[in-house]
């Protein structure tokens, strides 16, 4: 089945365009759907096929990818009037089945898979991480949580897009609590790292010289390395945005909660990432958090 899917991807925005783009490379003609125009822009540029909706996407797919933000809008593409449940299936097609890319609460996940198991549609929770140039070269990494019915005959199609796909458990639900305990980590690592070149910057040292030693010395993390770079070149062009890495660490601190964790370093790490986009630099990289920290970086 996997080398004869037909492919469809609900949200074509930072993430989901060059995945799509991806899969046109390797010689598949995936359906794209989104309600933005200048993603659909976008889309027709790349000669990407795109649809009116989720249930025509649906009904041309045998495998659709949900790539949009958040929980809400991963219920609307599914559950609403024009969503994937609406669909109307050719007699005859292939099992459809959903993978849920987005990075949403583990609650949320375990509903969105009984609904859709309950319409006979597997759920594939596999949220995603890598950014937009790994999502172009099918490079991501995927966090995958199906049972093996679900998705054994889908394996290889995955694989197309995550160089590195972790098969975390046969549980939903739990993709969702990998990328969200990743999440945690990825922000603290952003915050901490931005606050050690803000620290250096105010004693008077040289940023790009204590970059370098930083990435050669234990100070070092891939977040640091990444999102520094960036911030040293005053390149706040969005490829992770700073609103959804806020949303990120406040779902991995409300599971926490949840599981009676104290998160005293992710928290304050969240209360940075809440001041960045309450100074309207939400829409910034998220490399922008090290400008609440040291204004004028």
């Amino acid at each position: 089945m996997a080398h004869a899917a037909t492919i469809g991807i609900i949200g074509i925005g930072t993430m989901g365009l060059p995945m799509a783009q991806n899969l046109q490379r390797r010689g598949h003609a995936p359906w794209v759907c989104d309600v933005d125009p200048r993603a659909l822009a976008a889309a027709d540029a790349s000669a990407l096929r795109a649809c009116s909706s989720s249930a025509e996407l649906a009904s041309r797919s045998d495998l659709v990818l949900v790539v949009v933000v958040d929980a809400a809008q991963v219920e609307e593409v599914l559950f609403g009037d024009q969503g994937v449940l609406s669909a109307q299936r050719p007699r005859g097609a292939a099992t459809l089945a959903v993978v849920l890319c987005s990075t949403i609460a583990p609650g949320h996940t375990e509903a969105f898979g009984a609904r859709l198991g309950e319409a006979g549609i597997g759920c594939i929770d596999a949220p995603i991480s890598g950014g937009p140039v790994r999502a172009a070269e099918g490079a991501l990494s995927m966090m995958v949580a199906a049972p093996d019915e679900v998705f054994a005959p889908r394996e290889a199609l995955l694989r197309q897009m995550a160089s590195q796909l972790h098969r975390v458990s046969d549980r939903v639900g739990d993709g969702a609590r990998v990328k969200l305990v990743n999440n945690l980590l990825a922000g603290i690592n952003l915050v901490a790292g931005a606050e050690a070149l803000a620290l250096g910057s105010r004693l008077g040292l040289d940023p790009r010289m204590l970059f370098d030693v930083i990435n050669a010395s234990s100070g070092a993390s891939w977040m640091f390395r990444d999102r520094m770079a960036r911030a040293l070149e005053a390149d706040y062009a969005p490829r992770a945005r700073a609103s959804i890495l806020t949303k990120d660490v406040g779902l991995a601190v409300d599971m926490a909660a949840q599981a009676g964790i104290a998160t005293a370093l992710g928290s304050q790490a969240l209360d940075v990432f809440r001041a960045t986009v309450a100074a309207g630099e939400g829409d910034l990289d998220d490399a922008a958090v090290i400008r609440t920290l040291c204004p004028g970086f």
